[in-house]
């Protein structure tokens, strides 16, 4: 007799299931101590930060202004995604932790795991390492910012 279990996921990127089920579930502890964001950017000095780098300017050179951002409705999407919300959730540096720690395990696994005997096989072993290493080096950098934004002074 076999147990069947039905689905319930959504079609919705890992990440953002990752951040939607944890900001979900913290509701109560990020009711008790909210993070204002706009506050410690500001404490961080990070839009002085990319315009010392040269950051805005590369921006604008590249059409990258905020009237494009406000016709493209890039913080619109972002909020509809969780993206911003997902600033302030108490849950999000852990799970983008844990999601770098897979990713690189994963990478270095498969070209453990996989065959060599054909090209494709090395080439697969290539991809998938290469997207593992960029996709958990990310998730790390992205962890340990949206930890810094967090962080009280």
């Amino acid at each position: 007799m076999a147990l069947m279990v039905q689905s319930m996921a959504k079609p919705v990127g890992f990440l953002v299931y990752l951040v939607k089920n944890s900001h979900n579930s913290d509701k109560d502890s990020t009711s008790a101590a909210r993070i204002k964001l706009l506050t410690r950017v500001e404490q961080l000095r990070l839009l002085t930060k990319a315009e010392k780098a040269g950051l805005l300017s590369a921006a604008e050179k590249a059409g990258l202004s905020l009237s494009a951002i406000e016709k493209l409705g890039v913080l619109s999407k972002a909020e509809e995604f969780g993206i911003l919300s997902a600033a302030t959730n108490p849950g999000t540096p852990s799970s983008l932790f844990s999601l770098s720690i897979g990713l690189l395990t994963v990478g270095p696994l498969c070209v453990y795991l996989v065959p060599e005997q054909y090209p494709w096989e090395i080439g697969l072993q290539v991809v998938v390492a290469l997207s593992c290493v960029v996709g958990g080096s990310a998730a790390f950098a992205a962890s340990n910012f949206v930890s810094n934004l967090q962080k009280s002074s």
